[in-house]
């Protein structure tokens, strides 16, 4: 009878375990609905971000903005007017009209005079085409002070939280637009612009061959860039903060455009595709945060040539970035598209 009982037992247990990991699998499940549901590709807000300021040696003070588009797809043109000015002093201080999906980190700086003092703000006013507004203040508080170091830890450059005396050290980039920075242009007419980048070769490139051999074990000695492509697919990483994968690349997109453009990746086309300068995640994605990305092959005089064409007449302001993973610096470019 005793027998009879511990089966009994035993059992019930195994079905009261069966139930709880079925509640737990219905409850992860649910987890990972609530937390997509809410990831759009268009009709959602951009939110504007103060991401910090510098002290200048000329006695001036840098305030630098970015922003986060909720959309994974849409890219959201808004103009220079009510629906994006600075709400403080000059509406126009050289804030981006295009914006790309998702996080884009220290897109532009405000230069402010030395009498821009502690109890001051400066406001950025974003209203989307949804009729959301968001603003960001930019002040002097001391939390907000940043410098190279904040700079690559924020972008992910220095994974978590991790540095070396090395990359500390670490300078930006110089690109350098060869040519007029005024081009024309009639439209569906390619036009082909070089800018030259120069870097420090710091932070080391990412290397995937190198990761893989490093952790793969003996078999790993005959990865080819096809079986760790596969390898890194299979093993995801873990991400305690944003991740980027370091290596120089130049990356040109729109920065401005006409206000009667209202659909400008429709209308700007790049050759090759660019890299994506915004945290695209995916797996597949064209972006250093993605898993898989690697750096481009550089070219050997440091000359890179892009090709853009355009299917609306008016000007636009190209904005391109060298990025070594770490830091970044800009180059613009205005073309006048005829029709």
């Amino acid at each position: 009878m005793k027998l009879e009982s511990n089966k009994l037992l035993k059992s019930v247990l195994v079905l009261l375990a069966s139930s709880l990991a079925l509640v737990s699998t219905m409850a992860t499940a649910q987890q990972d609905y609530e937390y997509t549901k809410h990831s759009y590709s268009s009709g959602q807000h951009t939110e504007v971000a103060y991401e910090g300021w510098r002290e200048n040696d000329v006695g001036t003070v840098t305030l630098t903005f970015g922003y986060f588009n909720h959309n994974w797809q849409e890219e959201l043109d808004i103009p220079i007017g009510e629906n994006n000015r600075f709400t403080t002093g000059e509406p126009d201080r050289g804030q981006p009209t295009h914006f790309l999906p998702r996080r884009n980190r220290f897109t532009f700086d405000v230069i402010m005079p030395a009498d821009f003092g502690g109890d001051d703000e400066l406001a950025w006013e974003v209203t989307s085409p949804n009729g959301v507004t968001r603003t960001a203040y930019g002040t002097l508080r001391a939390d907000y002070k940043i410098n190279n170091i904040t700079i690559m830890s924020e972008t992910g450059g220095l994974g978590a939280g991790t540095s070396n005396p090395e990359i500390r050290a670490n300078i930006p980039p110089v690109a350098e637009l060869i040519g007029d920075e005024i081009r024309t242009v009639s439209v569906g007419q390619s036009l082909t612009f070089q800018t030259r980048v120069n870097d420090d070769g710091v932070p080391e490139p990412f290397d995937p061959i190198g990761r893989i051999r490093a952790f793969g074990g003996a078999a790993a000695a005959f990865a080819t860039p096809e079986l760790v492509r596969t390898r890194m697919m299979m093993t995801p990483p873990q991400k305690p903060t944003v991740a980027k994968n370091n290596g120089l690349f130049l990356s040109w997109n729109v920065y401005r455009a006409p206000e009667s453009v209202t659909a400008t990746q429709d209308v700007v086309h790049f050759d090759p595709p660019q890299i994506k300068p915004w945290e695209d995640t995916r797996p597949s994605a064209n972006s250093p945060w993605s898993w898989l990305w690697i750096p481009p092959e550089l070219p050997e005089d440091g000359i890179h040539e892009v090709s853009v064409s355009f299917d609306e007449p008016g000007t636009y302001l190209l904005w391109g970035r060298a990025d070594d993973g770490g830091l970044y610096h800009d180059q613009y470019l205005t073309v006048n598209v005829t029709p």
